[in-house]
């Protein structure tokens, strides 16, 4: 299904919400094709090969909102279901800040999200490249004797967006990604690690041969991991460990969670909370980038909107109602009937993560957290942690088995390095970064 074929199912699926006695309607179709390719040893373990479509259409009747869901676009299921969904909506408590955004996008500038390349590509070679991912995590060292995994896998989605208001859009896309996840025999301790890579674009991929190494070295070097002292030392998050330090900001960030004061930002609007290295933006219209898209899940144009701006809290993230609810405009950050992000990162520095080690003269770099233990009211982050004691500037030895923890106010504070090694890899992404000092407990 093109764009234009998916764009008339859902003005097809407003009309026919109207016509059952909607006062507004909104539908959106989605549909993708997606490949997968699972490979352990020399066994295909999985192999998937899938289009799924789906509808969904948001409906109000008198300030009473109902939803549908559905993958039968033929008339007469849509009119029953329509039909029933507007009676369901009279059993639904009157909300007067519920409704359909008051603008929408109404410029399609060339994002660049769709490859032609990954479409055209053969499956085969898709499948070659997970065989040859676990041929080389296991040739990489006779320690490595198993895996979780070698994938690869694309997608290639078209996104349809219609209203009662008179907007229309569609705009496709594709995305692809490899990642392996190799087992080490540590003396008869078993060693995990994993690493991948995504992008929009066959181009934008790191090598097959990259990611095999990468996820090789990331498993033999904890071999003889130790549990570390207890102190207060710099910590170092490595980039995908610093993403989901970000994640996490975002929770805070998003309107929905400020509103019922699940967050530690609520009320601190233009508070100065972070260092000068603290910028934080979420921007959805990124040329080729994953979180990019010309609009947000209610057809609200989609911006660059600046989080923290050198460390001052600037703004939440809204979509339409908490919008409606705080006082504020829609960021273009709806998403499945929530807040999400669209391409949300820390702005990088310069330099490598081997310089942020190199200028540490004592401390920890962490390259995987373990578990879920952030307290988002307190703004409480606590994880357990693997990677590498510092000393002296150099990667001194493996550790394992302790625990990193603050405050995410402090922990903004004292962002005193980042690092230029940002990657948009996903919606969630950040550059390497130290925070000055972090409470660890370990012996």
């Amino acid at each position: 299904m093109d764009k234009d074929e998916a764009l008339a199912v859902a003005q097809r699926a407003v009309a026919i919400a109207l016509d059952a006695g909607a006062s507004d309607a909104e539908a959106t179709l989605a549909v993708s094709r997606q490949f997968h390719a699972e490979v352990r040893d020399t066994t295909i373990a999985q192999l998937e090969q899938s289009t799924s479509k789906g509808l969904h259409v948001r409906l109000f009747v008198n300030g009473r909102r109902a939803g549908l869901a559905t993958s039968d676009f033929s008339d007469g299921a849509l009119r029953s279901a329509l039909a029933a969904t507007v009676d369901q909506a009279a059993q639904v408590a009157e909300d007067p800040l519920s409704g359909l955004p008051d603008a929408f996008a109404s410029d399609w500038p060339d994002l660049d999200l769709e490859d032609p390349v990954l479409i055209a590509r053969d499956d085969a070679a898709k499948v070659d490249d997970a065989l040859s991912l676990e041929r080389l995590i296991r040739a990489a060292d006779p320690r490595i004797e198993n895996s979780s995994g070698s994938d690869s896998g694309d997608t290639a989605t078209t996104v349809a967006l219609a209203n009662s208001r008179g907007f229309g859009g569609a705009y496709s896309g594709t995305r692809a990604g490899l990642s392996t996840g190799p087992v080490g025999d540590d003396g008869g301790a078993k060693r995990t690690a994993h690493y991948g890579t995504a992008g929009r674009k066959l181009a934008d991929l790191e090598s097959v041969g990259f990611v095999a190494a990468t996820a090789a070295r990331r498993v033999t070097e904890m071999f003889g991991a130790r549990k570390p002292q207890t102190m207060r030392v710099p910590v170092i998050f490595e980039r995908d460990v610093a993403a989901a330090v970000l994640s996490d900001i975002f929770a805070a960030l998003s309107a929905s969670n400020v509103a019922i004061g699940n967050s530690w930002l609520a009320g601190r609007a233009g508070e100065r909370i972070g260092s000068d290295l603290v910028n934080l933006v979420d921007d959805g219209r990124l040329p080729g980038k994953l979180g990019s898209s010309p609009f947000d899940g209610e057809g609200v144009a989609t911006r660059r909107t600046v989080a923290f701006e050198r460390g001052v809290l600037r703004t939440f993230l809204y979509d339409t109602y908490y919008g409606r609810k705080l006082g504020a405009e829609s960021t273009g950050n709806a998403s499945g009937g929530g807040i999400g992000p669209n391409s949300f990162y820390l702005e990088p520095g310069s330099g490598t993560l081997e310089d942020l080690v190199a200028k540490t003269s004592r401390g920890v770099l962490v390259l995987e957290t373990i578990g879920f233990a952030t307290e988002h009211a307190s703004g409480t982050y606590s994880r357990g942690a693997r990677g590498f004691y510092i000393e002296n500037g150099e990667l001194a030895y493996p550790v394992e088995e302790f625990t990193i923890a603050g405050r995410f106010p402090e922990m903004l504070a004292a962002v005193d390095a980042v690092a230029a090694d940002l990657r948009f890899d996903g919606s969630v992404v950040a550059p390497s970064f130290r925070v000055g000092e972090m409470m660890l407990s370990g012996e």
